[in-house]
């Protein structure tokens, strides 16, 4: 068994699909305001309005990437927008991890192993 897929439910899945095309640097040509597939290979990654009021208050789920370019990553983080929640740093099992928020208050954590 394998994990296929992780969805993220909001009301506003044209906001947050653009939000995750652009963090993700990638186009899937929908503009659908119900459902997206961002990421199609391996894992998933989905936007999707279920149809029930979201109070975006995700206080129990948080969604991470493994990313090539902590800082670059990190710049283009705040292009986008997004409020910081931990700027990057090194951690003592050898990575170098930043987390922020989504549209929707999500947290999203970015992580660059340093020894590869």
């Amino acid at each position: 068994m394998r994990l296929g897929e992780v969805s993220l439910l909001t009301n506003q899945v044209i906001r947050m699909s653009d939000f995750y095309k652009a963090l993700l640097e990638v186009e899937n040509s929908s503009n659908d305001a119900i459902h997206q597939t961002i990421i199609g290979q391996e894992t998933m990654l989905t936007i999707y309005d279920d149809g029930s009021v979201k109070n975006n208050k995700n206080q129990n789920i948080c969604i991470a990437f493994t990313v090539e370019d902590i800082e670059r990553e990190y710049e283009k983080v705040k292009a986008l927008g997004a409020k910081i929640k931990e700027e990057p740093a090194i951690r003592p099992w050898g990575t170098c991890n930043m987390s922020f928020y989504d549209p929707d208050g999500n947290v999203v954590y970015l992580r660059e192993y340093l020894n590869k």
